[in-house]
């Protein structure tokens, strides 16, 4: 089956009832309701909840069951009502949740070595040796849109203006840290070389 994303995960509204979508993303929590199973699905833009139901589909339930924190999942299925006193108003997405026909886990993850919503009281050692969990906090991810959005106006601008962004090698001391140089023989100065 091709899997193609429709929607992000903080998009759906309740203007989407009914819609038939695939989302893809990681598990944030995974919660089991005596045959009921809900995930929370996160990708950069947000969390919606998602649904497994034996009656809707045994296969993709059965799957659910081996779901655990950080798998990488893509789900195909219909965007729903929250029952009463389950809508989230923490959430944009808190109205609305995933009834889940199709399941496909596209990656599984060892548990984490800290808990990810909790970055702040985790040595920074840790974090920076798990770096590209740490770049799954929203915080570092606003960061990192924020710098994006600066540097397209700034290119924006001076592309409007027949500015020309051109990328030139830096001839620079070398400065090994812990890689090993890649020598380079000078053409035009015998017996030197250009280290990369």
């Amino acid at each position: 089956m091709e899997w193609k994303r429709t929607n992000y995960c903080g998009d759906l509204r309740i203007e989407d009832v009914d819609s038939e979508v695939v989302l893809m993303g990681w598990c944030q929590t995974r919660r089991d309701h005596g045959g009921v199973i809900f995930v929370d699905l996160r990708d950069y833009t947000g969390v919606t909840q998602v649904v497994f139901k034996m009656e809707i589909s045994e296969a993709a339930h059965v799957l659910a069951d081996t779901i655990r924190g950080e798998f990488v999942l893509a789900v195909r299925g219909k965007v729903a009502h929250r029952i009463e006193g389950n809508v989230n108003p923490k959430l944009p997405t808190g109205e609305i949740e995933i009834l889940v026909e199709t399941l496909e886990i596209l990656n599984q993850s060892l548990t984490p070595p800290y808990v990810l919503d909790n970055r702040d009281n985790v040595d920074e050692k840790l974090r920076l040796t798990y770096r590209f969990l740490d770049l799954r906090d929203s915080t570092l991810q606003n960061n990192l849109m924020l710098r994006s959005q600066a540097m397209q106006i700034v290119r924006s601008y001076y592309t409007s203006r027949r500015f020309f962004e051109i990328e030139t090698p830096i001839l620079t001391k070398s400065t090994p840290e812990g890689a090993r140089d890649y020598l380079v023989p000078s053409r035009v100065n015998p017996g030197l070389f250009y280290a990369l």
